[in-house]
C-alpha cells in the first residue's frame, strides 16, 4: 500500500508543469497585452505581463522580479516566451517534484523576501522560478542543501517513469548552481531542473522543454540572482 500511494504521488507531481501551463496560459489569454515590464516595482504582489518588452532597467530594491529570469535570457537560448506571471509571495510550487510545496513552506516563511515567475511559450513547454532572501549567510546554505535535497528524491524511479539526471555544477556572478537534466519515461532528455544559490539569496529553475537549454538558462538564472 505505501509503495503504490507513493507511485501515485510522483505521478501527481509530474502533471504539475503541465497543470502549471494551462494554468499560466490562461491567465495570460484573460490580460491586457501591454508594454510592461516583468519587474515587480510598484505592482502589485502577483501580475501577469507581456513578454515584450521583458528586459529590466534597474533592479528592484531587496528581492524582486527583477532577480528572476527575463525574456531576452530565453530567447538567446532559442526559446520563444510569450509571458510572465509574477508573484512575491512565496507560494508557487518549487517544481514537478515538489508535489504542492512551496518556497515559502521550505523556509518555514523566514525569507526577508519572496520573488516568483512563470513563464510560457509560443511553443510546448513551461519555465518556473521561486526565489527566496535569507536573512544570513548559512541560513541561505542550510535552504540550498534542502532544495538540492528535493531534487535528488526524484534521481531515482522505476523504469518508465519521469525523473532528474546526473548533478553538473557551474559557477557564475559569484554564485553557485547545481543543475540536472530531466527525462521522460522513455529516457529522452525533456528540460531540467536548478538549484542556485547567490549571497543569501537561493533560487529553484525548472524548464519544461529543450534540454540544450537547461544549462544556460541557469548559468542566466544565477547571474540575474546575484545581489
Amino acid at each position: 500500500m505505501t509503495e503504490n500511494r507513493a507511485v501515485q504521488q510522483k505521478s501527481v507531481r509530474r502533471n504539475r508543469v503541465a497543470a502549471a501551463a494551462c494554468v499560466a496560459a490562461a491567465l495570460i489569454a484573460v490580460s491586457v497585452v501591454g508594454t510592461r515590464s516583468a519587474t515587480a516595482d510598484g505592482a502589485a504582489p502577483s501580475a501577469t505581463v507581456a513578454a515584450q518588452p521583458a528586459a529590466v532597467t534597474a533592479p528592484a530594491p531587496g528581492l524582486g522580479s527583477a532577480a528572476l529570469v527575463q525574456s531576452e535570457d530565453q530567447v538567446q537560448q532559442g526559446l520563444a516566451p510569450v509571458g510572465a506571471t509574477v508573484a512575491l509571495t512565496g507560494r508557487q510550487g518549487l517544481s514537478a517534484c515538489s508535489g504542492e510545496q512551496t518556497m515559502r513552506d521550505l523556509t518555514k516563511g523566514r525569507a526577508t523576501a519572496y520573488a516568483s515567475v512563470t513563464w510560457t511559450f509560443a511553443t510546448d513547454g513551461l519555465l518556473i522560478e521561486s526565489a527566496a532572501s535569507a536573512p544570513t549567510g548559512p541560513v541561505a546554505a542550510t535552504w540550498e542543501q534542502q532544495l538540492v535535497a528535493l531534487v535528488q528524491d526524484c534521481q531515482h524511479e522505476p523504469a518508465g517513469h519521469w525523473y532528474y539526471g546526473a548533478a553538473h555544477t557551474l559557477t557564475a556572478a559569484g554564485g553557485t548552481a547545481h543543475w540536472y537534466p530531466s527525462y521522460n519515461g522513455d529516457g529522452a532528455a525533456s528540460g531540467g531542473v536548478a538549484v542556485l544559490r547567490s549571497g543569501t539569496r537561493v533560487a529553484l529553475v525548472e524548464l519544461t522543454g529543450p534540454a540544450a537549454s537547461v544549462e544556460g538558462i541557469t548559468t542566466a538564472a544565477l547571474k540575474r540572482l546575484a545581489p
